[in-house]
């Protein structure tokens, strides 16, 4: 609404009312397993479409779209059967509008795909305006370790210029506003001649008229258990009189043996689907469970062969009694199984129990070996659902379509109740956007 409505129709506390309720609308590009997503929708935005590549991950966006529409119309049962394997997928994406499945896209940002894109998406958003288009294109080719472990320092790699995939989609859609998230290693990353890709990627942004801006924040400010450092990119169209938004710190006190508090005791290649006790403060504090959910799914502990569990309990001892950490260098002869004692002497890590957890990364669907659970008596790598824990994501999110794509999408997810917190900033900007505008004369 951009015009003030006819004097008497109705008041002006009506007016601010009506404004306020306002939906945003936001299309989410490389949306992988949904942490972004899941953070704008529980802010309040409407996710027009979603764009990811991965078969998985839009399986994932599939079923949680299901499970929301499900939900807001009261049938909740459905979703649950479908955890409890009483019906297919197909059943139960059968009972949902095809407009709830439809609006995920899964292709390739490309420019090969562009233009088909781009049909879709105006299909699906007839005449809504896009007011927010968020994503981060895929990290790897930025971050500092992806970097060290290519012989090129990740110059030839493709994904490293995606940024360029979200500016058309930016230019086609003109929204207000945009977030931009990666890893840290993007502001020392470069192009093939020494210069820096942030300095790159904010002339692209200048370029069709939007602001750029980036903050440096750790998850572990918004609620989440988790040492997480991730810069967030914002801007806005230039003629607009905007901020960098104000993201509200919520510092968590507690520790994982708190989050993990209400889970089963599992050892390797275990699998467990009841609950032992009912969620405690912090569980229901971050949404992860309420009393009334009690469908345990995806705790399931991978298999870990002898020599690993061996590993594992000396990395336990050693950090649950002396605080320390077991370098590989320093493991007893028979077990170890690398050539290169040089490199990654931390390749073996224990979660800190009383603490939080170092940054998950989408290479626990390699191994688990850098993420040991800390209790002594479960000595094996944690499961699905603590790890979706530590990202913050409810228990009542179901990740497709195997253990594998599962660990995938929780790694490379931004915390869901991080990107609330952002949600949350982004939303007061846009508010205060129209605001301005509708009060104008």
């Amino acid at each position: 609404m951009n015009k003030k409505m006819k004097p008497g129709k109705i008041s002006l506390q009506e007016e601010v009312a009506i404004l306020q309720k306002r939906t945003f609308n936001c299309l989410d590009l490389f949306s992988g397993g949904g942490g972004l997503t899941e953070g704008f929708f529980n802010a309040g935005f409407n996710m027009l479409a979603h764009v990811e590549k991965d078969e998985n991950a839009c399986l994932t966006l599939k079923t949680r779209n299901a499970y929301h529409w499900l939900k807001e119309n009261n049938q909740l049962v459905e979703y649950e059967d479908y955890l409890k394997g009483l019906i297919s997928r197909n059943e139960l994406y059968s009972l949902v509008p095809k407009k709830v499945l439809e609006n995920v896209l899964c292709y390739e940002m490309s420019y090969k795909n562009r233009k088909e894109v781009f049909n879709k998406i105006d299909e699906i958003i007839g005449n809504e305006k896009i007011d927010i288009i968020i994503g981060g294109p895929p990290c790897q080719a930025y971050s500092v370790i992806g970097r060290s472990r290519d012989a090129n320092n990740m110059l030839n790699d493709k994904r490293k210029y995606l940024y360029k995939e979200y500016i058309k989609y930016i230019k086609q859609y003109e929204p207000t506003m945009y977030i931009f998230e990666n890893v840290v290693g993007i502001l020392s990353s470069t192009d093939e001649k020494g210069r820096l890709m942030i300095d790159k990627i904010k002339r692209a942004f200048n370029y069709i008229g939007y602001t750029f801006q980036y903050k440096k924040l750790n998850a572990s400010n918004y609620g989440v258990l988790q040492d997480r450092e991730r810069i967030i990119i914002c801007g806005w169209k230039k003629e607009y009189n905007m901020n960098y938004p104000l993201f509200a710190e919520n510092k968590c006190q507690e520790k994982l043996f708190d989050l993990f508090d209400d889970l089963p005791t599992l050892r390797a290649n275990e699998e467990k689907k009841a609950y032992i006790s009912t969620p405690n403060e912090l569980i229901k504090k971050l949404k992860i469970r309420d009393e009334s959910w009690n469908i345990l799914t995806q705790h399931y502990a991978r298999f870990t062969n002898e020599n690993d569990l061996q590993i594992y309990k000396l990395c336990q001892k050693k950090f649950i009694n002396n605080g320390e950490r077991l370098c590989y260098q320093n493991l007893p002869k028979n077990l170890k199984t690398h050539n290169n004692q040089k490199d990654f002497q931390d390749r073996f890590k224990v979660l800190d129990g009383n603490g939080i957890s170092h940054t998950m990364v989408a290479h626990i669907a390699k191994d688990g070996h850098h993420y040991i659970h800390p209790d002594i008596s479960q000595t094996r790598s944690i499961s699905v659902r603590e790890a979706a824990r530590i990202q913050s994501f409810p228990d009542d999110y179901f990740f497709e379509s195997s253990r594998t794509a599962a660990f995938t999408q929780i790694g490379n997810a931004v915390p869901p109740v991080m990107a609330k917190c952002i949600a949350e900033g982004c939303l007061s900007e846009l508010k205060t956007k129209h605001n301005n505008n509708f009060f104008k004369t």
